[in-house]
């Protein structure tokens, strides 16, 4: 006859009824019923054997495809999700495994007996402390990984991951962002100017969006946003800014917690007791103020005012009051407050201008980057002593050196005597004067120049380069740079002159170097075809003479082009050169290169604005329309009375629909503003 046993076992929220049928113990069958409020019930059963030499060891099958599903972990090699450690995990949550002494945990329970009814554990008068063959021990508090888990949110609703599903709000999973704020970082965002990066985000960004706290740390820019929607629509500007080196700009979106600054505002009336206590720090004779310590101040503890000087508001609040009590002030004491950025004490540089003597020991301080945020102020004393940035310098030189960087004018470091500094101090301010435009040393060798680039663009920009090699050496040689940059190459628009650049801060292998420089005029002009096809703005050509003898001419030409569309596809780029070339006499009035140093960078802001403004000259390839008797008088009185040339004074009159005086007056317009380039005059 079969013994009938009833086990229960207690766990916070579920119900566990199970009976053991068949007495004998080599093979009895186990069912159970599992109840939880709001959790879906199963009904099962699972067949154990146990040995007959022990009464805990069971092993038996189990259904857990209601269970939790929790994250697996990731890992190495063939074992990834750790599920080779089940059993010393589950040694450590009080279990045992297999055949070491007692029955394995149950994390899953999810059969059921249809045969037994389902209660709560309350009302059988709480949890029976009685032997389960399937269960495990008993803990206060429940099952610790299910609890942490459910906290989390780690139920069936999956994991967490990119910005898939509910990134910025959604309503499954558990990548709700609770808080509603998203922190936006800009890789590299230290190298923006701020205005601009916001406005070309705004330009693009579907949603418009309010920047909070926008801040820079280490090499990135930061910002938040109170809205999913906001954060989502940032995150597709992410690669459609391009910088003025030709990078995409990167947008990285998190969810956050609130800002700082939201949950440490002090109230009106703590900034009252804030400027009385600060009061009382300051020393009017030596206008100082002590703010050693200020989280400690008994006035202020016994107000149960917390002041933190590593916060933002408290910063600013602190800030604010010396620019509105004391903006005469020449000594700030701040030790002693756990200080980590500098980031709020710039406004000093405005708002104290007298300021010579800052304390900042017994801080925080990890890096002399932080230096960078108050190198304005025109310090003679500073302390920085027993903060971790000082254990950085390998000696004593290093670190005043790294700090005399920043305040050349210093003349005590943390309490000791700095020799006098070296070094011109300019008051005034000082601007870079505007260019002078071509220096060309004598009308003769800005004629023999001018024609010459005129020749050599003319076959450059055209679709066939071949012909440049009359105008090469047999041993000419050619090297490309473009500027040094840590970021990928690749997403540059000048991607394709990088493979080939020479830039010795970056090449530091000779072989390669060597490689890199084209030698002999086949090999120069055969790297040339290479090259992207370009069209040349000759009215932005700025031309430098280096030097000049009767056996060698070297100048400098700087100036913009753009790419032009090839199989349909247009890179859309305005890009500057600067080309140094070295030449000798060729024939009677010819010149024959025999070095030629090309570096192309991307072009500013307003290099784009004036390029290709003024007219381009009809390209002597191109037919030459026939021309009327009176249009022929008409070109001939123009090219007189402009000075140009008659392909220039040509297109001016074609522009203008051969209207001469219309001609007239927008040629005297564009020579007066500088726009006519030197070859338009060259007959």
């Amino acid at each position: 006859m079969d013994r009938v046993t009833f086990c229960q076992r207690g766990y916070p929220n579920l119900a566990v009824v199970a009976r053991v049928v068949n007495e004998d113990r080599g093979d009895f069958t186990v069912r159970r019923e599992v109840r939880r409020a709001g959790y879906m019930v199963r009904r099962g059963e699972t067949t154990c054997w146990a040995p007959p030499w022990t009464s805990n060891y069971v092993t038996s099958k189990h259904d857990d495809r209601t269970a939790p599903q929790f994250r697996n972990r990731k890992g190495r090699g063939s074992h990834k999700g750790r599920s080779y450690d089940r059993s010393r995990r589950d040694r450590q949550r009080g279990g045992h495994a297999g055949g070491f002494g007692g029955p394995g945990p149950r994390s899953r329970l999810d059969d059921a007996d249809p045969d037994v009814t389902m209660s709560d554990g309350s009302q059988d008068g709480g949890p029976h402390n009685r032997f389960t063959p399937y269960g495990r021990p008993m803990r206060k508090g429940g099952d610790g990984r299910f609890d942490r888990d459910r906290r989390q949110g780690k139920g069936g609703g999956g994991g967490r991951g990119g910005f898939r599903g509910d990134r910025f709000g959604g309503n499954g999973g558990t990548g709700k962002n609770r808080s509603g704020w998203f922190k936006v970082t800009i890789p590299h965002g230290r190298k923006y100017d701020k205005k601009w990066l916001l406005t070309a985000l705004q330009n693009i960004c579907s949603v418009p969006f309010t920047p909070v706290q926008y801040h820079v740390d280490h090499n990135r820019a930061h910002f938040y946003v109170d809205d999913s929607s906001t954060a989502g629509a940032l995150h597709k500007c992410s690669h459609k800014i391009t910088d003025t080196d030709g990078y995409k700009v990167e947008v990285h979106i998190n969810p956050s917690a609130p800002p700082s600054f939201l949950l440490s505002d002090l109230k009106p009336e703590h900034l009252e007791h804030l400027k009385q206590c600060m009061a009382k720090r300051f020393d009017g004779s030596q206008q100082a103020l002590d703010l050693n310590n200020i989280r400690t101040d008994p006035d202020l503890a016994s107000q149960n005012i917390e002041v933190i000087l590593n916060r933002k508001t408290n910063m600013e609040a602190v800030i604010k009051i010396i620019e509105e009590n004391i903006p005469e002030l020449t000594c700030l004491n701040l030790s002693n407050n756990r200080i980590h950025k500098l980031d709020e004490l710039a406004d000093l540089i405005s708002k104290t201008p007298n300021l010579k003597t800052l304390n900042l020991s017994h801080n925080e301080l990890k890096t002399d980057r932080e230096l960078d945020k108050v190198k304005g102020l025109k310090l003679v004393e500073l302390w920085l002593n027993r903060n971790p940035l000082c254990d950085l310098f390998k000696d004593q030189a290093s670190y005043i050196s790294a700090v005399r960087q920043r305040f050349p004018r210093l003349l005590k470091l943390d309490g000791h005597d700095l020799p006098p500094p070296i070094g011109f101090v300019v008051e005034a301010p000082t601007t870079i004067p505007p260019c002078n435009g071509s220096c060309f040393g004598s009308d003769e060798i800005k004629a023999l120049i001018l024609r010459f680039l005129q020749q050599y663009y003319s076959i450059y920009d055209s679709g066939d380069r071949q012909p440049l090699l009359d105008a090469y050496h047999d041993g000419a040689s050619l090297s490309l740079t473009t500027p040094y940059s840590t970021q990928n190459p690749s997403r540059s628009s000048l991607g394709e002159y990088h493979k080939d650049t020479r830039n010795l801060k970056r090449i530091k292998d000779s072989t390669i170097r060597f490689r890199l420089l084209k030698h002999t005029r086949l090999n120069v002009v055969a790297f040339l075809n290479e090259l992207p096809k370009t069209q040349h703005d000759i009215a932005s050509f700025t031309v430098d003479v280096n030097t000049y003898t009767n056996t060698l001419l070297s100048f400098t030409v700087s100036g913009v082009f753009k790419e032009v569309a090839v199989d349909g596809k247009s890179r859309e780029s305005t890009m500057a050169f600067s080309r140094v070339f070295i030449t000798v006499p060729a024939g009677n009035s010819g010149l024959c290169i025999v070095n030629d140093q090309l570096f192309i960078r991307m072009a500013t802001t307003e290099e784009i604005r004036r390029a290709f403004v003024a007219p381009a000259p009809t390209p002597s390839s191109s037919p030459v329309p026939t021309l009327t008797a009176p249009q022929q008088e008409m070109l001939t009185a123009f090219s007189l009375k402009s000075g140009m040339n008659l392909e220039w004074s040509q297109k001016c009159l074609q522009d203008n629909e051969w209207d001469f005086n219309r001609a007239a007056q927008i040629f005297t317009q564009l020579k007066t503003d500088g726009k006519i380039p030197d070859v338009a005059f060259l007959k």
